[in-house]
């Protein structure tokens, strides 16, 4: 496989003026990892032919596009987080008349419908007033979200992942291995594509759940995209990132933790943020 600079550069500039994709604001390695996996599909050994062969195949620039888009999700991941996010979804609940969530990065459409469920699931959470925002860069991985039918595999148990319900089955018609999300979780959300890097910001969000998309973000444009993120938050509105991943110095102001090892933040008042 090619391991010359030069020419992988020559990649990523074709990418980003001819694709519009911001290569930019990825990490090198994450970027190298998914354009050598295309490579390997294509039977491509050096990055000067794969570039030739992205210049005259459609198909394989929306493969590379989709390669690109951050996929590893599951229902309930890290169930902790789950459970202090079910707290916050209590006090929104109490505090509102519309509770509005956005998914940010919602990869196949797990996490989204976590969100509706823990909303169906506890009674002390008015589901009728809860909208869910979920958005997407990869239009095919949007596709099947919407779709919501997902599979046990020998590495995946999908019944698993769902424990953190009491009933699950209220929530999922499940056929073998196969898992369909039932009509009323899908009621609660709307799937849409955005661009968190180069898209506007949203507005008026009561929580938003932007998990485990940092951790593949170059450094110097993860400030940018956090700042989307925060811009789209009512005032005292709820942050959550994933647990492996901080909030830069220049926005800690901006948040109070609300559980800071699980990496959840309020949005601070106009008082706390002139102090």
């Amino acid at each position: 496989m090619s391991t010359d600079p030069l020419a992988f550069d020559h990649l990523l500039e074709y990418v980003e003026s001819e694709l519009d994709f911001v290569t930019s604001y990825y990490d090198d390695a994450y970027l190298d990892r998914r354009i050598s996996s295309r490579m390997r599909r294509t039977d491509t050994e050096e990055y000067e032919a794969y570039l030739e062969l992205l210049r005259t195949d459609e198909a394989e620039q929306t493969a590379l596009l989709d390669a690109f888009s951050v996929n590893v999700t599951s229902f309930f991941r890290n169930p902790e987080v789950w459970e202090e996010i079910r707290s916050v979804l209590r006090t929104l609940s109490a505090e509102r008349d519309r509770v509005r969530l956005w998914s940010a990065a919602c990869s196949d459409g797990r996490e989204p419908y976590s969100l509706a469920m823990l909303a169906l699931d506890d009674p002390e959470v008015d589901a009728s007033r809860v909208e869910i925002t979920a958005t997407d860069i990869d239009r095919e991985i949007l596709a099947a979200a919407r779709q919501g039918v997902y599979r046990s595999t020998r590495t995946t148990d999908i019944g698993e992942q769902l424990a953190p319900l009491d009933e699950y089955e209220r929530y999922v018609e499940r056929d073998g291995d196969q898992f369909a999300v039932a009509d009323p979780v899908k009621e609660l959300v709307s799937f849409e594509r955005h661009d968190l890097i180069s898209g506007d910001p949203k507005s008026d969000f009561d929580l938003v759940v932007c998990r485990n998309l940092f951790i593949y973000i170059d450094a110097e444009h993860k400030l940018p995209i956090l700042e989307t993120v925060s811009n789209s938050l009512s005032a005292s509105g709820y942050l959550v990132i994933g647990k492996t991943e901080t909030l830069p110095d220049s926005l800690k102001p901006a948040f109070e933790p609300r559980a800071r090892r699980l990496r959840i933040y309020k949005k601070a008042d106009d008082t706390s943020l002139q102090q």
